[in-house]
This record gives C-alpha cells, sequence and structure tokens, in this order.
C-alpha cells in the first residue's frame, strides 16, 4: 500500500489524475486496451472533470478506454443520484466516448436481476481471460464504507467475483455493487479521499485492527496488484505521523 498525502484537495486530484494516465497507457500499451472502474459520489466529481478538461484530454487514447462502474444507485438512469449520470455528465460526454465503451448498471431490472445481469456483462467482455480490471477508483465514506460495500451487510461476506445487490435498511434503498473478491483482483485501486470529515474513517480504515463489519473498507487488499490511497492533509491528519 503507498499513501500519497497532499496539502490541498486540487493537488490530491492532480496527482490521481496524472496516475490514471499513466495507469491508461501502460495498459494500452501492454494489452490493447484500458478498462477502468469508476467511482460514484461527490468526490470523484471533480477528477473526471479535470481528466475531461484541455489539460488530461489529449494525455490518453480515449478509443482504447472501457468504463465500468463500481457500484449503483438503484435508481433510473436520469436520476441525479445516479453514478452513471453522473459519470456521463462529468466525463463521458465531454469526452464523446461511444456507448459501447460504457457498461453501465441496468437499474430497470430488479435489483436481483441487475446485479446478476451486471455480472454477465464483465465475464462476456472478458471472455476467457480472469476478470481483471486495469484501474478501480474508490471513495470512502464516512462510515468506512467503499462501493457499495457497506458496514453489517451479507455483500461483505460474499466470495463471488462479480456484482451483488445490497439493501440497506436504515435508509431502505437498495444499491448495485462489485464483489471485494472482484475488486481485489484489480491491477491496480486507487482511494481517492479528501476534507476533514473524512480523518476518522480514514483512520479507522487504515490503523484499527481489522473489523470488516464496521470497517468494509478494510475488505480491499489487491492479490497481486497496487494499492494507493491519495489523501489530503486533513483527511490524513488523524494517521499516525
Amino acid at each position: 500500500m503507498q499513501l500519497h498525502i497532499f496539502s490541498l484537495a486540487d493537488e490530491v486530484l492532480g496527482h490521481l489524475a496524472d496516475y490514471f494516465v499513466q495507469v491508461a497507457r501502460q495498459a494500452i500499451a501492454a494489452r490493447g486496451k484500458f478498462t477502468v472502474a469508476l467511482s460514484g459520489g461527490s468526490s470523484p466529481k471533480k477528477l473526471y472533470e479535470l481528466l475531461a478538461s484541455p489539460a488530461y484530454r489529449d494525455q490518453v487514447n480515449w478509443q482504447q478506454v472501457f468504463f465500468f462502474f463500481g457500484d449503483e444507485r438503484y435508481v433510473p438512469h436520469t436520476d441525479a443520484e445516479s453514478n452513471y449520470r453522473m459519470a456521463r455528465l462529468t466525463l463521458l460526454d465531454p469526452l464523446l466516448i461511444a456507448p459501447e465503451q460504457v457498461f453501465a448498471i441496468d437499474t430497470i431490472l430488479s435489483p436481483a436481476e441487475a446485479a446478476a445481469n451486471y455480472t454477465q456483462t464483465i465475464e462476456r467482455f472478458f471472455g476467457d481471460e480472469s476478470v481483471q480490471l486495469d484501474l478501480v477508483l474508490l471513495g470512502l465514506g464516512d462510515n468506512s464504507h467503499t462501493a457499495s460495500l457497506f458496514p453489517h451487510t451479507p455483500v461483505l461476506h460474499d466470495t463471488s467475483v462479480g456484482a451483488r445487490e445490497v439493501f440497506l435498511e436504515d435508509k431502505q434503498v437498495y444499491r448495485i455493487t462489485l464483489t471485494a473478491p472482484l475488486l481485489n483482483q484489480a491491477r491496480a485501486v486507487a482511494f481517492l479521499v479528501y476534507g476533514p470529515d473524512k480523518a476518522a474513517a480514514v483512520q479507522r480504515v487504515l490503523t484499527e485492527a481489522p473489523n470488516i463489519e464496521e470497517f468494509p473498507a478494510q475488505l480491499i487488499v489487491p492479490t497481486t496488484g497496487e494499492l494507493h490511497w491519495f489523501l489530503d492533509e486533513s483527511a490524513a491528519s488523524k494517521l499516525p505521523k
């Protein structure tokens, strides 16, 4: 695991954008394509806008990039809460990404069907190869969740490589998430976390004894790939010096 700590959130975003470009170029050079799982929420929105900006848009051969989603809220793709919608508006549409390069989770289906369908979609894409994404982008919630791996949910103990539906009792809503085993098969995983409100969660996940029920992000330990945390100083403020 590598920690990358910078003074300001804009520095964090810039260095993660640079890392994204680096991994994309390496993957395209080695295998002719770059596969990435996008994260939702507020933090990555600025990253996607940066990657679509003039400073970065010409640094990647976007025609060779294939986009998946680490998780999705169980809402229509037109809903303001949709991770797909956010990525489309900030990254995919500005870069003129072709529809066949984007693999969204079909939330028209029931939650269980949506998860099963997404598992099949991923398996079809990789074919005879193992399901190994080049890069997984992740965030961290105040309650130490990542993707839609929430505290005290059955998916935390799911050993399958695929997608699963998750019901959140407190909010009475469903989400669809990639399982930890699938995420951990990635060649690289990068957490993007900034802001003082995330400091306690960062401290718990990175320094507390293993307790996946309370701190689900501890599940993310790539089997053979790299693990990077991109943090600003406020998010890292509770870590040991």
